[in-house]
């Protein structure tokens, strides 16, 4: 693992590894809004769908903005559990190289999502990748998920990195707040959308931004050998 700039990349996978939003994740809330507010007048773009994921993120969308009771909650995640069981997201070809050539060199890969760990495990195998070392999904407590340092923290605890030898890489910000927060270094994913105050605020709070997954590719692997 001494060719590895970082011996242990963690990475998102919704928007990083795969382009699921526009494939299982909008397409479910549009569903879930024609069975649980088929009145509200209000369009939510996919550009919108987004925006409000960044800011200010899903749960508050669902809470805050559409007001769903607990039972709609429920409801809106059997929804898009049937949607994210049924469909398997494509992954962008540069990550599905990186994450092949990081384990070749003997390094570790791990996930941090909000997307569920069977789906993530699915995701990984559907799309002939290697298994992750460990995933944290949605299915922890919530203090045990992003933007939480918890998840990191429990890699360095397991696998013995200490945080600086190791990357995290998501297109939210919950995963910067989250590295800012375990003091791991972050690297923004900016291929999945063109949404330019998303952008914005990455380049401006994220030392390390990648407009795509060979970009990072290179900053990764030059020289690795492999």
């Amino acid at each position: 693992m001494a060719e590895l700039r970082y011996p242990c990349l963690v990475l998102d996978h919704d928007d990083t590894v795969t382009d699921s939003t526009r494939t299982v994740h909008y397409p479910a809330f549009l569903d879930a809004m024609a069975q649980l507010r088929p009145d509200d007048p209000r369009t939510v773009t996919l550009e919108d769908y987004f925006r409000l994921n960044f800011d200010p993120g899903f749960l508050s969308l669902c809470r805050d903005i559409l007001k769903f009771d607990d039972a709609e909650m429920e409801r809106e995640y059997e929804i898009w559990q049937s949607w994210a069981t049924r469909i398997v997201p494509d992954v962008f070809p540069g990550m599905a190289r990186i994450i092949r050539r990081q384990k070749a060199l003997g390094g570790r890969v791990c996930v941090i999502s909000h997307s569920v760990d069977t789906n993530i495990r699915r995701d990984y195998r559907e799309n002939g990748l290697p298994e992750p070392d460990l995933v944290f999904g949605w299915e922890r407590p919530a203090e045990q998920r992003k933007p939480h340092p918890w998840p990191l923290q429990e890699i360095v605890r397991q696998l013995g990195f200490a945080p600086s030898p190791m990357l995290m890489v998501d297109d939210l910000k919950p995963g910067l707040d989250m590295a800012n927060a375990a003091g791991v270094p972050f690297a923004a994913a900016l291929w999945a959308h063109h949404i330019p105050e998303i952008h914005a605020h990455m380049r401006r709070n994220a030392s390390l931004c990648f407009d795509e997954p060979e970009a990072l590719e290179r900053y990764l692997f030059d020289g690795a050998g492999a």
